[in-house]
């Protein structure tokens, strides 16, 4: 008793989706395993081993070349950060970047304000991010 092939992809879509909320892979193992399930659905009306095999190869390219784009774009926004504290570890100049520790981790920073320098070991909040750097006022400003 030979078990269909469009019960082989659909059983893998699974597996991939379910490996996805296991390990996150930001979305690459979801885009395999949706492509698995059009298979499944094409495996219907198309008998070809090495045919299937193509359309998941092309589908799953597709389906990850979306989800970046996708993705790629909430990425570049600046967003804006409940006030919290961090610590300079480095004197931030004016109108350039320094280093602070930030929940553990060592993090490039801009002043919020570009005229302001910032010394080192020092107490600052921080604002906002923009990409990988913080953008920090110093404690002292909002008293």
């Amino acid at each position: 008793m030979a078990i269909s092939p469009a019960y082989l992809w659909a059983f893998l879509g699974i597996i991939f989706c379910l490996m996805e909320v296991l390990i996150p892979s930001a979305f690459t193992e979801s885009a395999l395993g949706l492509a698995a399930f059009g298979v499944a659905i094409a495996a219907l009306v198309i008998p070809q081993l090495w045919i299937q095999a193509l359309l998941w190869f092309l589908l799953s390219t597709l389906m990850i070349l979306l989800f970046r784009r996708l993705s790629r774009g909430r990425r570049n926004r600046s967003w804006r950060m409940d006030a919290v504290v961090a610590k300079t570890l480095t004197s931030i100049p004016a109108g350039d970047v320094g280093r602070v520790i930030y929940e553990g981790g060592s993090w490039q920073a801009r002043s919020f304000d570009p005229e302001l320098e910032i010394s080192a070991n020092q107490p600052v909040n921080v604002v906002r991010q923009e990409g990988n750097t913080l953008i920090v006022m110093p404690e002292s400003a909002l008293l």
